[in-house]
This record gives structure tokens, sequence and C-alpha cells, in this order.
């Protein structure tokens, strides 16, 4: 069913789907009391609550631009996107020690991962949704380039260091929250925040290269600019003083255009403890 209402939405214009997105997003801050409370104090305690206004649009702008995203002709979707700064990727290609890509929910991170699906190997890490049915069209929307996709597990982590060791790109959210024993507490706009430590540990194995990106979404439904900054915060020695310095990098990318973070996001919740291993169906030995 929603395969078919993607394919549906996906030969509207993009304005028209920003515009429907806008007008949930406003409905659901005004009817659903936690998203509300979440939103506005995200906001608020990180200094923008002058773009509260504009951050709940843009909030259903990030999840209606997906049948867009996903289903319109990849030359449509393409000719709605725009690479400003891409020196400073093909400055670290020429380094050849690997790259790793940051982007926080920021922007259209989807339409980031496919600028740069279709100019360089790459592995991005994905959380398989929540509903399995859901699966094949999540996957199928990110398998519109030439991306690899690593599931956030053991083989996952194993794919991303295959191929930082081999000169290519990966891309990760480092903003999500961790399962517990995956992170460390380090102040994200000033609170405390449980932070991925995976993705300091794979810059340390590889020496690869670290670059920030997000693709700002147009106002009017005129498309997308992806952006590209170096990383330039000292990663310290510890992973506290990492995490830390990549949540620092986060904060001055989200200064750029903090309507458009996703503020709604749990990012200082709890993590959750780690997944038991599913019971074995063998009988256990006699002794």
């Amino acid at each position: 069913m929603l395969r078919i209402v993607f394919r549906v939405l996906s030969r509207l214009p993009l304005s028209v789907l920003h515009a429907i997105g806008a007008t949930l997003s406003w409905c659901v801050y005004c009817f659903a009391r936690g998203y509300r409370h979440r939103l506005k104090e995200n906001i608020t305690a990180a200094g923008y609550e002058q773009h509260l206004a504009a951050a709940i649009a843009e909030s259903g702008k990030s999840l209606s631009e997906l049948p867009f995203v996903w289903g319109a002709p990849i030359e449509k979707v393409r000719a709605k996107t725009r690479v400003q700064n891409w020196e400073v990727v093909q400055q670290a290609q020429e380094a050849g020690r690997g790259i790793i890509f940051f982007t926080p929910h920021l922007g259209c991170f989807e339409i980031a991962g496919q600028a740069l699906g279709q100019r360089l190997p790459l592995t991005v890490m994905y959380r398989p949704p929540r509903v399995a049915s859901h699966q094949p069209l999540f996957e199928a929307g990110r398998r519109r380039t030439e991306a690899k996709l690593a599931a956030t597990n053991l083989s996952g982590i194993r794919a991303m260091a295959k191929s930082l060791k081999a000169g290519e790109a990966i891309g990760l959210l480092p903003d999500h929250v961790p399962r517990l024993g995956d992170g460390v507490w380090a102040d994200f706009f000033g609170r405390p925040a449980y932070t991925i430590t995976l993705s300091a540990k794979l810059q340390q194995m590889s020496g690869a290269q670290i670059i920030l990106v997000f693709a700002e979404r147009l106002s009017w439904g005129r498309g997308y600019v992806v952006h590209f900054m170096p990383f330039d915060e000292d990663m310290g020695g510890t992973p506290e003083q990492q995490a830390r310095a990549i949540n620092a990098a986060m904060e001055k990318l989200i200064a750029l255009c903090p309507s458009q973070y996703f503020w709604s996001y749990n990012r200082y919740r709890q993590p959750l403890p780690p997944k038991r291993p599913a019971a074995s169906s063998a009988p256990a030995e006699e002794k």
C-alpha cells in the first residue's frame, strides 16, 4: 500500500509535496503534545527559538519530499540538485586515504547521499525501518545510485572499514542515538547527549579525512543545494573528547541552516540496551 502511495505522490511537483508536508506538520504540532513539547524544547535550548515556525514546516517537508527523492525519475531529481564546494571532496580524494562524510539530521540527507553516490564509490550506514514491510521501499529508494548500504550491525561495520581501507568513502549520521555501549555522553548544544563512538574509531583506524555535508532545502520546491565543508575540530585522545569534537562540528553545521534541523528527533533520550542474540532452538547437550 505504501509503495502505491509513494508512486502516486512522486508524480506531484516538489513544491506541492513540500506544501503538504508543511501543513501536516503544523497539524501534528498543534494536536500532538509530545511532538510539540520535544520540538519546542530542543530548538529553544539550542538558542534558535526564533526559527520555531520555520522548523515546524521544514520538519514536515523532510518526510513529504521522500516520494519525490525516492520515486521521481532520477533525471528529474538530479535537475533539482546543485552541488557547492566539490573541490573539498576532490582534495580529499587525492590524498587516497578514504573519506568519512558526516551529515546530521539536517536538510534533506537523502539527497546528500544521492549526490555522493552519483559521484564516487560510497558505502552508507543505515538503520532498517521498524516496520519490516517498509524495508523494500526504503532500500529501493536508497539504491538509486551505486551507493552500497551497510546495516547497523557488525557486518555493516566491517563493510565500512573495508571501503575505507580501499580508499573509498562512507557516510554516517553522527547525531543519531546509538545503543547502550556503542557511545559516550557528550554535550550537544549544552546538554548531555549519548553520542556514537564508531565514527571516531573508523577515522583513527583508517586515517580517512572527515568532510561535513548537508543538502539545503530551497524554498518553493526549487530543489536542493548540497554543501561540503572540511572538518576542522581537534578530535582529542579520549572517546569523550572525540564525541564532543564531532558534536561541535555538527553544531556549526546546523548553525548555517537551523530551521532545517530535525528538532523533533529525541536526541537526548536514554540509549536502548543492546539487542540480545536470538535464543538457539537447538536442544542443549546433556552433561
